[in-house]
Formats: structure tokens, C-alpha cells, sequence
């Protein structure tokens, strides 16, 4: 194999020319994390989303914020109308549901985390207490 077949000889199969501009490209990254990190990511970040061009980025953040954000029910996810009333109306009502549901099981979440706190009040008690009546008793231990 010839170095005039090399994949980096001619800079059309990479898409950073020739090799040495490649290293001269890497050594520059190292500097950059040493110096100036977050520059440094987001150029790795960039070189490894395929150089997207500004506009295409500008096109992509926009789609995602407003696809992204704008519907958000509380589960989480994007809310996207079907057209349809009757799926629509079924779907409210499930999700009112479901709803419901989380806050009935938060409810006995809290309820049970209390009554295990009591426990351990009441276990703390009955250990002190035993301690109080050892000392009292004039026992060492």
C-alpha cells in the first residue's frame, strides 16, 4: 500500500483534509481542554454531530423547544391532538384518572412514612425507657 492511497492523502475521505491538518486539528482540541474546556466540548460536540450548519441548528433548537415544551401534560409527555373529540374526551379522562391515582398513592406513601416513624418513636421510647430503669436501678452495664 502506497501512501498516496491513504485514506488521509487526499482529504476526501475525511472530512478534515490531509493528515497533518488533522493532528495540527487534535493538538488544538488538547490546548483548548487545557485552557478553555467548555469551547473545546462543544467543538468535539459539533465535529461529532457531522458539522451541522448554523441554520441547521437554529432550524433543530427551534422544532425542539416548541415541539418540546409547548404540550407537556403531567405525566410528562408532549400532547399531541389527534382530531378526534371522542379520543380526546376518553384520554382526559384517563389522564384525570391516572392522576387521581398518583396523588391516592402519594397520600399512602405519606400516611405509611408516618405510621413508620411512629415505630421508631415508639421503639426510642421503650429503649430509653429500659435504659432510665436499669440507671435507676442502679445497674452498670
Amino acid at each position: 500500500m502506497s501512501y498516496t492511497s491513504a485514506p488521509w492523502s487526499s482529504g476526501r475521505a475525511c472530512r478534515n483534509g490531509p493528515f497533518p491538518r488533522r493532528s495540527i486539528e487534535i493538538g488544538a482540541i488538547v490546548i483548548g481542554f487545557i485552557y478553555a474546556w467548555p469551547l473545546a466540548a462543544a467543538y468535539v460536540v459539533w465535529k461529532l454531530m457531522g458539522y451541522p450548519a448554523l441554520n441547521e441548528m437554529k432550524s433543530f433548537a427551534e422544532r425542539s423547544f416548541r415541539n418540546g415544551f409547548s404540550g407537556f401534560s403531567g405525566f410528562g409527555a408532549a400532547r399531541h391532538d389527534s382530531g378526534n373529540w371522542a379520543f380526546e374526551e376518553y384520554r382526559r379522562k384517563e389522564i384525570e384518572r391516572l392522576e387521581e391515582e398518583r396523588r391516592r398513592l402519594e397520600e399512602e406513601s405519606r400516611a405509611f412514612t408516618e405510621f413508620v416513624d411512629e415505630l421508631k418513636r415508639a421503639r426510642d421510647r421503650e429503649q430509653f425507657d429500659a435504659f432510665m430503669a436499669r440507671r435507676r436501678a442502679g445497674s452498670n452495664f
